[in-house]
């Protein structure tokens, strides 16, 4: 992309960091080019001057700034500055693909997926990581301490070619909420059960004949929020395979029996007039004007919702009051699980062109460790925050978090591999708070997330995407009572024949290659 690039020196830095909890290393940060010492000795290690190009991406919420405070803060521990180059059009899978392709590539790339870091990485434009573990110590014990999001790092070829982040996936954690003041104006207390669920919409209906007691958007998408509490389904709404942990084995959780109850469920909803007729193609701002008013009173989405209708909605309505809601169970006595989506792919890739490879390595290094975490995540103390014996706040008032992300640059994307969430959660109410708090009472466990080699993706892409096509049509069918579910066996085998357990064999495969590797 030699046309497309122009690696303008603008005076920018980056790199980061993802945790709301742990612990760090006991070694200091590595300056980039430097060795790592005792942590007690690091401010008195020189600190060598670098400057690294990088491709990266421009969240249009909180565009790119050359200023962010950030860069400054990132500069004094690490000695790099970074050029910065944003896609012009915000298309980074495009300015990927044309960069990679011209060869003209900078010393680093930000992905939103890992699949593109392994397309590249297996291509032999990118680093692998785990070649460089030697120059990198506070990473390898890292990697000891996060396991599973290691693993999910490494590519089929059992190389690493994104480096691994954790802790600002927090951002994407999904849960039930309802309004506790419509429930509580008429006498209810939030359902344990689907079946306390369908009692407690049936009395909202009966009091507000006009709603749609719950909904949601997106269609069939989130039905992997449900799935959980009946023991089936998968944390990736548009990918239906999943490791059943207690059987240790693959699954494909639309054919199974217990998937059909909670299409039974929804089946009954719909007829009853509890969800909206037209649930299959609600968009956002849809489902907004209907939780914003006395039109539904339950639904499911981001943990982050509470304090998105709560704040605006209590200036109109001081008594709108949009709470977490603990998980209903499939059935009585069974699983309050919901899925497990508190993860992120985005990550930092270094290319194989790049004649800084191991300046950038101890760079990155100093990410790992608990200054470089604090670092990201809350900035400079003094200056953006206090430390009060660990207790850490901003001492700035930030209206919320994408007001933080606009004036300081912490958390903005390519800034992070390793995060403290704490950071966002302490500009969040005392409601949102608590929402976090109680939701991890109610995680399913992570789905392991094996890579797969480009004849497995290719099978994936085309029996997968036809078996998705052909159970989306019969599940909204079957919802919307189109089809009887007395043919539900019959839509079982339609989805075998196309290829149920070759998508399923995939992913048996490439986690069994995971493993092997692992051991």
């Amino acid at each position: 992309m030699k046309k497309t690039l122009n690696w303008a020196l603008t005076a920018a830095l980056t790199v980061a960091v993802v945790s709301g909890c742990s612990s760090q290393s006991g070694e200091s940060p590595t300056p980039a080019g430097g060795s790592a010492a005792p942590a007690d000795k690091a401010s008195a290690a020189p600190i060598k001057e670098h400057t690294f190009t990088f491709l990266d991406y421009s969240n249009a919420s909180w565009p790119y700034n050359k200023d962010w405070p950030v860069w400054k803060y990132i500069k004094e521990k690490t000695g790099v500055t970074l050029n910065v180059q944003v896609p012009p059009d915000a298309q980074l899978d495009n300015a990927l693909n044309l960069t990679v392709a011209s060869g003209n590539m900078p010393d680093m790339l930000y992905t939103q997926s890992k699949k593109t870091a392994d397309k590249f990485g297996q291509q032999g434009a990118l680093v692998n990581i785990l070649d460089y573990m030697n120059d990198m110590p506070n990473l390898k014990k890292w990697m000891e301490q996060f396991p599973t999001d290691t693993q999910n790092a490494i590519s089929s070829d059992g190389k690493m070619y994104v480096f691994p982040n954790h802790g600002i996936g927090e951002t994407n954690r999904m849960n039930w909420m309802y309004r506790e003041d419509v429930f509580k104006k008429n006498g209810l207390t939030a359902p344990t059960n689907w079946d306390e669920l369908y009692t407690v919409l049936k009395t909202l209906k009966r009091a507000y004949p006009d709603s749609y007691p719950l909904s949601w958007r997106q269609g069939l998408i989130y039905l992997r929020n449900f799935a959980p509490a009946f023991g089936t389904g998968s944390d990736d709404g548009a990918n239906d395979v999943y490791f059943d942990f207690d059987k240790k084995e693959w699954r494909y959780g639309p054919i199974e029996e217990n998937f059909k109850k909670m299409i039974t469920y929804l089946n009954k909803f719909y007829k009853e007039g509890l969800i909206p007729p037209d649930f299959l193609t609600i968009d956002t701002k849809q489902w907004q004007d209907l939780m914003s008013t006395e039109r539904s009173f339950v639904t499911a989405d981001y943990i982050s919702r509470v304090d998105f209708y709560n704040l605006p909605m209590r200036k109109q309505n001081p008594s709108y009051n949009l709470l977490f809601m603990p998980t209903p169970a499939g059935w009585p006595g069974g699983l309050q699980k919901n899925a497990y989506t508190q993860f992120l792919e985005n990550g930092i890739m270094l290319t194989s062109t790049s004649k800084n490879i191991k300046d950038i390595m101890h760079y990155m290094d100093f990410f790992y460790t608990k200054e470089g975490l604090d670092l990201v995540s809350w900035g400079k103390p003094g200056e953006t925050y206090s430390d009060d014996n660990g207790k850490k706040k901003f001492t700035s008032n930030y209206a919320d978090v994408s007001d933080m992300r606009k004036k300081t640059g912490l958390s903005t994307d390519g800034t992070y591999t390793w995060f403290d969430y704490d950071a966002h959660l302490s500009l969040s109410s005392p409601e949102l708070q608590d929402a976090y708090k109680q939701a991890v009472n109610y995680d399913s466990k992570q789905q392991p997330r094996p890579a797969l080699t480009q004849q497995e993706l290719e099978v994936v892409s085309t029996v997968g995407q036809t078996l998705q096509k052909t159970r989306d049509q019969a599940l909204a069918k079957f919802i919307t009572g189109q089809r009887d579910l007395g043919e539900w066996n019959t839509y079982v085998d339609e989805l075998k024949k196309i290829g149920v357990d070759k998508v399923v064999g995939v992913y048996k495969s490439a986690y069994d290659r995971s493993q092997a590797a692992k051991k």
